[in-house]
């Protein structure tokens, strides 16, 4: 199939715009390659700190077995993460079995987004990222790997590991997943519970056993949110093994499957005949393909953030316009919520990723010609795996939904387009997501109020000050003041004004989570109003209007322009649960439309 014009156009106006950095970044990473396995330049005593605690060290000493680092988000308090505890030891075993040694190079933190929504530790969330890239980099600064084995799942953690795989990109990386917990309360229900408690109609103990009954087990949280669009970005890029993102934990196929990655890694290191560093893979092709996949399955609005960033660490430079031209394109095919009612382990179930990349290529939406772990293009990904014994093989995918309700085909979508739209205007530029917006609410005109943190909003609303159509502008909120936390625990709130009949919008310099939906959020607008860009000149009852229809977002105030900003007060954000060691990622953070990272 012939690719799709604007997937051709976007793809060449990227690789124009980043010919001078990625044309350097390939020269820096093969020199490194060049080199050849880095352990041999390590003298004998460097040599016999590295392998002292190993089993196999005198192999080390004495062979030229291909030895595998693992970076590990391990920790026992994420569902998500939980799982990879037993990861090392059948990692040890497959590499062994594959001739290869491995390590645990090092760990890196994983937080919950869950766990500190609406408190002071989601000022530290975004932040993560970049630590968890640096903590990667010492990891991998040991210089003695042959191929890295990442095992991350959640929110930052799979962006912060990518951006150190493409920064050590002379290194072959495999990402191996640990898979969604299985099906529990149903999302639709667990947030109507959550909307009722907001009004008042139901006590905590409801609501504490909708949560418990939705969150109920080990694996990655069940909805469609940011970590499962980073499981399927790793399937579309080529960095996980072909249908292995959504294979629930602890069962035999997901062993399997940890197998087969510890086999690929062992396969395509410097010293075999398949060497494939894991900075070739990271090209514009592989990024494009993520942003397709992004929109074709109503994915995260954080990923607009976060594929900037990883995409800048390979040499890559990605802008929000890319984003949503390639929305333009590619038609909405799956309905996951909080785009629907079905979760994750449906929609696997339904054909999943390998149903969709197949539809995407035949559409020509997608680039075939692309490297990955797997030695093949990426129609390589339309197969579905399956236990021979305790070995996996792969057969042939789903060429038709199994249920129409939850996938469908490009031809036959549920929306022409992904739903993500660039806004722009006088208040700046950013992103709404209206894949789950009713279309009569995808232009709102009201009356704005103004306030400096989330709690205000919710104080606002139990003092029933909410009574007509309202933009609620909630600024302050990014990277440069307070490390822009999600705003996710307004969604109730403003969920329940929707309900009431009101119009109401959500505009904001800070995030929203990738699992909100139904209410209308102008996010990401950048410059930040802490910096003095546009939403800090915004006053009570200015009239704004936005318009995702044209992509636009204004204060209509005939005075706006020559306002003076109103100041930001570091001090409501600066100190408390860590926040003052965050002060340099703070200061130094770059725009949200770039990533809003420190370390690329």
């Amino acid at each position: 199939m012939t690719l799709h014009a604007t997937i051709d156009r976007v793809t060449d106006r990227i690789r124009q715009r980043s010919e001078p950095v990625r044309s350097a970044y390939l020269g820096k990473i093969a020199k490194a390659a060049e080199e050849g396995p880095r352990r041999a330049h390590l003298s004998c005593g460097n040599q016999a700190h590295a392998y002292a605690a190993m089993a196999d060290k005198d192999d080390m000493a004495t062979t030229r077995k291909p030895n595998l680092g693992i970076v590990t988000a391990y920790n026992d308090m994420l569902s998500a993460h939980q799982p990879y505890e037993r990861f090392p030891d059948l990692i040890r075993r497959a590499g062994h079995a594959a001739g290869a040694t491995v390590q645990v190079a090092g760990g890196v933190p994983a937080m919950c987004d869950g766990v500190t929504q609406g408190r002071a530790g989601m000022e530290l969330s975004l932040f993560s990222r970049d630590v968890i890239a640096l903590a990667a980099g010492v990891a991998l600064s040991h210089d003695c790997f042959d191929a890295a084995l990442y095992l991350g799942v959640c929110d930052k953690i799979v962006p912060g590991l990518v951006i150190a795989a493409a920064t050590f990109g002379h290194v072959p990386a495999v990402f191996i997943p640990a898979g969604p917990m299985p099906s529990g309360l149903p999302n639709d229900e667990k947030s109507k519970v959550r909307q009722q408690f907001a009004a008042g109609e139901v006590g905590r103990d409801a609501l504490m056993a909708a949560e418990m009954a939705s969150y109920h087990s080990p694996g990655t949280c069940t909805f469609y949110g940011t970590a499962n669009s980073n499981q399927m970005l790793m399937e579309f890029m080529g960095l996980h093994l072909p249908g292995s993102s959504f294979v629930n934990p602890n069962t035999p196929l997901r062993e399997a499957l940890t197998v087969a990655g510890v086999e690929r890694a062992a396969a395509i290191t410097r010293l075999g005949n398949d060497y494939l560093p894991a900075g070739e893979i990271l090209d514009e092709k592989a990024f494009v393909n993520g942003m397709v996949g992004l929109m074709a399955t109503g994915g995260s609005t954080n990923l607009v953030m976060h594929i900037p960033a990883m995409a800048r660490a390979a040499g890559v430079l990605i802008d929000i316009e890319d984003f949503h031209d390639i929305s333009e394109a590619v038609p909405l095919m799956a309905r996951v919520y909080p785009n629907g009612l079905a979760d994750v382990n449906h929609f696997h179930a339904a054909g999943g990723i390998g149903y969709m990349i197949g539809q995407l290529l035949e559409a020509g939406l997608l680039h075939e010609d692309v490297r990955t772990i797997n030695g093949t293009g990426l129609g390589g990904y339309t197969v579905e795996p399956k236990l021979d014994g305790a070995r996996v093989r792969w057969e042939e995918g789903a060429r038709d939904t199994l249920n129409d309700k939850i996938l469908r085909p490009a031809s036959d979508p549920f929306a022409r387009t992904g739903g993500l739209k660039q806004l722009e205007g006088n208040l700046g530029r950013g992103v709404i997501k209206v894949s789950a917006v009713a279309e009569e609410r995808h232009v709102i005109e009201a009356r704005a109020r103004v306030f400096s943190d989330q709690e205000q909003v919710k104080a606002a609303f139990k003092a029933g000050e909410f009574t007509e159509d309202t933009i609620v502008v909630v600024r302050f909120q990014g990277p440069r003041a307070n490390g822009m936390p999600e705003l996710h625990s307004l969604t109730p709130t403003l969920a329940v004004l929707q309900d009431r009949g009101l119009k109401v919008a959500l505009v904001t310099d800070g995030r929203m989570s990738g699992a909100s939906g139904k209410v209308p959020a102008a996010i990401h607008i950048s410059p930040e109003a802490s910096t003095g860009g546009p939403l800090a000149r915004v006053r009570d009852g200015d009239l704004i209007r936005m318009d995702a229809t044209m992509g636009t977002i204004d204060c209509l105030a005939e005075d706006f322009e020559t306002r003076r900003p109103a100041a930001f007060d570091p001090s409501t954000s600066s100190e408390g649960m860590g926040r003052e060691m965050f002060a340099f990622f703070r200061t130094h953070a770059g725009p949200a439309t770039e990533g809003a990272a420190c370390v690329v």
